[in-house]
């Protein structure tokens, strides 16, 4: 047997002084099983350990929320009519770098499980996805594999893709981000927790077959990707959708007969996370018999079958009698259902192998909140963040007039802001039939929580560029847009989930980015009461290059209390007049304009101020209510400009538009000043929405014209299907060219 000493833990990725810790909770030296067990439960993927003490200080409790934060595998908000809706989002990053196809595929497949192993059935998925600079043939493999890997499993699934965003920078060409966000319905009383208790109650393990694909995949999720990391290729697992969907039906049918106790997914760590969590959480224990486990390769070895994280697999806890019933509901689906052990009334796992004992440790030891280290790293403002404040408008020379449709031509074809038709035409949309916003374009994805009436609000957003050049304000503003998206499709904004994506805890900087993000995200979501109801912490994200930008990503909830509440973003008639709600300024700090096209990368994060933002919901959702207005869509990435091209395309009409003589040409347009929404009205109904909007500020803008023409200024712009063919062909023509050209200025 081998020896363990302190450099065995190390070549684990585990610390002399966790080495220590292990030695103090067990009161001997661990095996190397056990050892093998700490070293995926403690890493960061599934300790937290790096950030927990800074997420216990988001908002957790409030509003419809239904569990605490922690509490089960995801939020769980109450809906009303009886139903609640469960949601979360979770990063498959590393996977994604090495194999994008595989990567993204059980990306989509891990957080559909937390969503229906708590008995809820998933009716939408979202995803929020950074990769390189497009020009480079490695983004646009990377690209076409995360695609093809996300449709493929959704697909087969059944859950239609319904919203998402896609952003392009050269600091993610290493590091791409893959998040992917599931979410539920299931009747409120109806849910299944992760939880073992009742000694002598039956352990059994559903599903797939436990494989060597997939072996020490959270420790891999915990480390700096290097150009060896191909080497890694078998921390990454294999997925299978059709398995997953008859798992998916198993699983619900099974909870629906109140024979289970409690039921967990095994993701990162796999049965040595399934079996800590819940029995840790029921304060009881479990025996384990691994030799009953099903495997994929024969002569698999006890550590193995511990920490493989090999796809559609379950962890169920039965009422002792009705093991049969449970057995026949899985046989019906063609799946393993094996009894692997039983729930002990003492808090201590043991796992046998072939009759030899492998592991002995107390659960609480493995889990967050127990045994699992917590950290407080030190932190130190980077000195980049001065270039970024120093930035002042008048270091930018204004372009002459007639530079000015260039620009707009430019910025209309940049991948971050283009149309991703290309990306979401290989998505399911429709399957379910409960899209809404496939048939009308919306700010959020409207997706009908049927059976009942209401409509759910969804939407993914982070702008990393602002979080980087000011990572408090620029969380703020992630959170603020996710609100803005969902009010302007005529939403109420109920709870948010977080996927945090970031570089490396150990740099200074980098953790002076996360801390700052946290407390912004913490402001934010008291203002808009908007409780975090859990999600995914991915550290590590750094290439030798140097990390990636800060990405926050905020995925969050809405709703809407029947389809009369609903609002689209495109324009509806001729002559119906262009309103601005928000002011513009002479503010052109971290726009793509300055980013992308001028090709500054240090400048001041644009306008944001909450009570603001907080004032227009109020006078969006009043206006909503009143039917006063015929359209709303937010201004974001692109300005002004961006925002009236895009209601303009989505009507079919043309738009003629007037600057404000105050403001200088580049900012009013390509500016991203937040608080602002540009709303269409119609005639008749002008006066009562001017008295209405009286007390905030608000510009007209122009009008909808009927001959698809673009008139900005009083100079002509060409016409809509022009502009569209630009910004619906962009991506399109880089994935088909060799060497793209972008047509950057």
């Amino acid at each position: 047997m081998q020896e363990i000493t302190v450099e065995t833990a190390l070549q684990l990725g585990l610390t002399a002084e966790e080495f220590a810790r292990i030695e103090q909770l067990l009161g001997r030296k661990p095996n190397f099983t056990e050892l093998s067990m700490f070293s995926v439960m403690w890493s960061e993927h599934c300790s937290y350990k790096n950030s927990i003490r800074w997420l216990k200080t988001l908002p957790r409790e409030g509003g419809s929320l239904l569990a605490k934060a922690g509490e089960e595998n995801a939020g769980l908000v109450d809906i009303g009519e009886g139903y609640a809706c469960v949601f979360k989002i979770e990063s498959h990053n590393h996977p994604s770098a090495i194999e994008p196809f595989q990567g993204a595929a059980t990306g989509v497949g891990g957080i559909h499980r937390d969503i229906f192993t708590m008995g809820a059935r998933p009716i939408a998925a979202l995803n929020s996805l950074r990769f390189g600079d497009l020009r480079e043939a490695r983004t646009r493999h990377l690209l076409q594999g995360v695609v093809a890997g996300i449709g493929h499993y959704g697909n087969c699934l059944g859950v239609a893709t319904v919203g998402g965003e896609v952003y392009f920078d050269a600091c993610y060409h290493t590091n791409p981000l893959v998040n992917a966000m599931s979410v539920g319905l299931v009747k409120i009383g109806h849910t299944i927790s992760a939880i073992a208790t009742g000694e002598g109650n039956p352990v059994m393990i559903v599903g797939s077959e436990t494989g060597k694909d997939g072996i020490g995949g959270a420790a891999f999720a915990s480390a700096n990707i290097t150009e060896e990391s191909v080497e890694d290729l078998p921390a990454v697992q294999v997925g299978d959708p059709f398995q997953e969907k008859k798992l998916l039906e198993a699983c619900l049918e099974a909870a629906a007969t109140g024979a289970l106790i409690g039921m967990q997914d095994m993701g990162a760590a796999g049965i040595t996370c399934s079996t800590a969590e819940m029995s840790a959480k029921g304060r009881h224990g479990m025996r384990i018999d691994l030799s009953q486990v099903p495997t994929r390769q024969p002569g698999m070895k006890a550590w193995e079958i511990l920490i493989s994280e090999s796809q559609e697999r379950m962890l169920l806890v039965v009422k002792k009698g009705r093991e049969q019933e449970v057995k026949k509901i899985f046989e019906k689906w063609d799946l393993h259902c094996v009894q692997i052990g039983e729930v002990t009334r003492e808090p201590q796992l043991q796992f046998y192998y072939q009759g030899v004992l492998e592991a002995a440790l107390p659960a609480d030891s493995l889990v967050v909140g127990g045994g699992a280290p917590v950290y407080e790293r030190a932190y130190r403002r980077p000195s980049y963040l001065d270039a970024c404040q120093a930035f002042q408008l008048h270091d930018l020379p204004e372009p002459p007039e007639e530079e000015l449709p260039k620009l707009a031509k430019a910025l209309t074809q940049l991948p971050s802001i283009a149309s991703k038709k290309w990306i979401y035409e290989q998505y399911d949309r429709l399957v379910g039939t409960a899209n809404l916003s496939a048939y009308a374009p919306t700010d959020a994805a409207l997706v009908w929580a049927k059976p009942t009436s209401k409509l759910l609000a969804l939407t993914t957003d982070c702008n990393s560029l602002y979080v980087f050049a000011d990572p408090y304000k620029g969380t703020q503003i992630a959170v603020a847009e996710a609100a803005r998206n969902i009010v302007c499709s005529g939403g109420k904004p109920l709870a948010i989930t977080n996927c945090l994506n970031f570089g490396n805890p150990y740099d200074p900087e980098v953790y002076y980015q996360f801390v700052q993000a946290i407390q912004g995200m913490r402001s934010a979501c008291e203002a808009f009461q908007t409780p975090v109801t859990g999600g995914n912490v991915s550290f590590y994200n750094q290439s030798p290059e140097g990390p990636i930008y800060p990405t926050p990503v905020i995925g969050m909830l809405g709703l809407l209390e029947s389809r009369e509440e609903m609002m689209t973003l495109h324009v509806k008639q001729p002559g119906d007049k262009l309103y601005l709600l928000g002011a513009s300024r002479n503010d052109v700090g971290c726009t793509a304009y300055v980013y992308a096209l001028k090709k500054i990368r240090y400048s001041n994060c644009p306008h944001f101020d909450l009570q603001e933002e907080l004032h227009l919901h109020q006078l969006l959702q009043q206006l909503i209510r009143g039917k006063l207005i015929r359209s709303a869509h937010d201004v974001s990435e692109g300005g002004l400009w961006i925002a009236l091209l895009e209601s303009a395309m989505a009507g079919g009409l043309g738009f003629e538009a007037y600057a404000d003589p105050q403001i200088r040409k580049d900012a009013f347009w390509f500016g991203e000043s937040q608080s602002r929404v540009v709303v269409s009205v119609a005639p008749d109904q002008e006066q009562a929405f001017l008295d209405t909007v009286a007390y905030f500020p608000h510009r007209l803008l122009g009008q909808v014209r009927a001959d698809q023409q673009v008139f900005i200024d009083g100079q002509p712009w060409g016409k809509i299907p022009e502009w569209a063919q630009d910004y619906e062909e962009a991506i399109a023509r880089c994935m088909e060219t060799e060497t793209p050209d972008i047509h950057l200025v």
